[in-house]
């Protein structure tokens, strides 16, 4: 199955990957990147891995990150919306497509 991030959700992650490559260490970046990456895998082998959530979107946790990426499951395709905070500005996101 096809993945396609939304430009925000990529502007996201880097900016979340630098908050803590300053705020900790540079293999805190990397590894926030790399459990993105290793959550996108697992979707694309299992598109409904993630709970529904808000609608017809649906939202999988990251794993040591405090952080789901939100994303709309198409029938060809897996569209991720958002990487959002867990307590923040809750559905933020919500206009995106």
């Amino acid at each position: 199955m096809k993945i396609s991030i939304a430009a925000a959700a990529e502007s996201e992650l880097i900016a979340i990957a630098r908050f803590y490559a300053q705020q900790s260490n540079v293999e805190l970046g990397f590894a926030f990147i790399a459990e993105f990456e290793r959550s996108v895998e697992l979707l694309r082998m299992q598109p409904k891995l993630g709970a529904p959530w808000r609608g017809s979107n649906r939202r999988m946790p990251l794993r040591r990150f405090p952080y789901s990426i939100v994303y709309l499951l198409l029938p060809e395709e897996i569209r991720v919306l958002a990487i959002a905070h867990q307590r923040r500005k809750p559905g933020y996101w919500s206009g995106r497509h």
